[in-house]
């Protein structure tokens, strides 16, 4: 029966992990953004200690997407950012000064 509620944890944390990337994605398509846990909880219908224990995996796991620990003020703030965006940009500075 352990087995069986660990194979549901881990199911939800990949529910919860995959629902928290969605999200973040969404906030950075126009660019680099900075939030704390607590503030986009409810987004996500997560706690803000879940978001804070997903939120350094993500950027390990997540391709494309940059998530850091950018400060500390009464709870982490998270710099998030598309990395193709950077890369895009990058792209569009060589190429003009070609």
């Amino acid at each position: 029966m352990s087995v069986h509620a660990s194979a549901d944890a881990e199911a939800e944390a990949e529910s919860d992990a995959d629902r928290l990337e969605r999200y973040l994605r969404q906030r950075a398509a126009d660019g680099e953004f900075y939030c704390k846990s607590k503030f986009i909880a409810d987004d996500v219908d997560m706690s803000a200690s879940q978001i804070g224990n997903l939120m350094p995996d993500l950027d390990e796991t997540a391709e494309g997407l940059t998530v850091e620990r950018w400060a500390y003020t009464n709870a982490t703030t998270w710099r998030v950012a598309l990395e193709s965006g950077v890369e895009a940009s990058a792209d569009a500075g060589q190429a003009s000064a070609d």
